[in-house]
């Protein structure tokens, strides 16, 4: 029989058919965050339901947790510290292994999942956060729940899900220098729009997906939660197992090797067919900056805010015009120079090593504009402790930016942490919503070297002129 790399793993998983539509799904594994977690697992002890499967449930502290250096369970956020306290007792009272605050382990759930080897190609995953999607770059499927059906999830190891449809992106060709993996998620956004992949598990593939690199993979998957897609997968190579080998949680001895066995059968069969199927050429996309308030709101660098008629198939008028009044933009006018308040390197997205390593590249050597304010937040303590070795820490306080602790922090304000209002801030994370990082605050999404380049030119830059 042939399928998809999601057929597989799902009829690995299948323990009963619903209905024509929905399936009985075994949970391999379950994380939770200290925004959610504790609700879950309270709730489940009110029951009086026991965790299923207490090895595969895990716990860390992202969302809420103060960033700044020196931190305690103290938060920006006035109810932050009850989220730490009670995930952390209930997370100890069910048994369940937790990165907490102070473990060098501890870090953004969708980061430390992959570092950890908790994440293996072929494995179920769930969490209650909508960026689960993150992980299918390890050729796992995975994807974000309730807080309800985590609480199902851990007190069964199973969840009642409606099978999605497929889609295949191949990706061919070459990324032209300079073009990232955000650059290529938020191009596909600005074709597809943010329901182009409602209803569907979206695979990635093709040569230019190939030849990333598994955080850039990361990244391209991260971002499919903002086209509504149930999640995102690409198929498991020699880079996926090279990355997970030796890994705390991946298999180890004899066990690796079966592993590997198994995992190399975990691909799309050449005559899968798929639901949607799309081809998109890699050098036709360019370095990209949202100009609105939605991630498919997205235009090359160097290209001015599009007029209503260019996006008609994909804005709503008063989308459209909410936006244009939103940013204090006009249609036809450059984004490249536009002025900047802030600059933000961080989130589920791109705040791993080689985000880091790329925009430091940018900023060795340069200050941050006057004015601007600058941070840069570790996905996670591990990140931080590696970069920090490589003295990439010091290249970032040099240029003037500031420093910090592993967290979501300024990906959200409903964590505490946020900019000024109406301050316009660059940012390397996945969301531009009204007053995503504080109230009435005006967010361009790009990849860290535009983030990087613009604090340095106090407004919106293309970081192809400072390589």
């Amino acid at each position: 029989m042939t399928g998809t790399i999601f057929e597989k793993i799902w009829d690995m998983h299948r323990i009963a058919t619903i209905d024509e539509t929905t399936d009985l799904v075994l949970i391999d594994r379950v994380l939770l965050h200290e925004r959610t977690g504790g609700v879950a697992l309270e709730s489940l002890a009110a029951a009086g339901r026991p965790v299923r499967a207490p090895n595969q449930a895990f716990v860390t502290m992202d969302h809420v947790v103060d960033t700044r250096p020196g931190r305690t369970d103290a938060t920006i956020m006035p109810t932050g510290t009850a989220f730490i306290t009670a995930t952390r007792d209930a997370a100890i009272a069910a048994g369940l292994t937790l990165f907490d605050l102070g473990d060098p382990d501890q870090g953004i759930v969708h980061v430390i999942s992959p570092e950890q080897a908790i994440v293996l190609p072929g494995v179920t995953l769930v969490c209650p956060d909508s960026h689960t999607c993150t992980q299918g770059a390890m050729g796992a499927l995975a994807w974000g729940i309730g807080s309800t059906a985590a609480e199902h999830a851990l007190a069964t190891s199973t969840l009642r899900v409606k099978r999605p449809k497929t889609m295949r992106i191949r990706i061919d060709g070459q990324l032209v220098q300079g073009v990232t993996a955000k650059d290529l998620a938020l191009h596909l956004l600005s074709l597809f729009g943010s329901s182009g992949g409602s209803g569907y598990i979206v695979e990635y593939a093709g040569t230019a997906v190939e030849a990333l690199d598994l955080e850039a993979r990361m990244t391209l998957c991260n971002m499919a939660t903002e086209f509504a897609a149930f999640s995102a997968i690409i198929a498991p190579d020699d880079k996926v197992f090279d990355y997970l080998k030796g890994r705390a949680y991946a298999p180890k001895g004899a066990d690796w090797d079966v592993a590997i066995a198994s995992w190399r059968l975990l691909r799309s069969d050449a005559d899968a067919a798929f639901d949607a199927e799309y081809a998109i050429d890699a050098s036709d996309i360019a370095p990209m900056v949202t100009w609105g308030i939605s991630p498919q709101q997205a235009v090359a660098l160097g290209k001015p805010v599009p007029g209503f008629e260019s996006v008609a198939s994909r804005d709503q008028r008063d989308l459209y015009d909410r936006a244009l009044t939103y940013m204090d933009i006009e249609a036809g006018m450059p984004l490249i120079g536009l002025p900047i308040d802030a600059a933000f390197i961080g989130s589920c997205t791109n705040s791993r090593l080689s985000d880091l390593r790329r925009a430091a590249a940018i900023l060795t050597g340069r200050k941050v504009a006057a004015g601007v304010n600058a941070i840069c937040v570790p996905g996670s303590t591990g990140v931080r402790l590696r970069a920090e070795a490589e003295g990439l820490h010091r290249i970032f306080l040099d240029a003037g930016f500031e420093w910090r602790e592993s967290g979501c922090s300024m990906c959200f304000f409903a964590g505490g942490e946020s900019f000024g209002h109406r301050q316009r801030v660059i940012s390397s994370t996945n969301r531009n919503f009204e007053s995503r990082q504080g109230p009435g605050t005006r967010s361009h999404l790009a990849s860290p070297e535009t983030v990087a380049a613009s604090a340095i030119a106090g407004a919106i830059a293309d970081p192809r002129e400072l390589a």
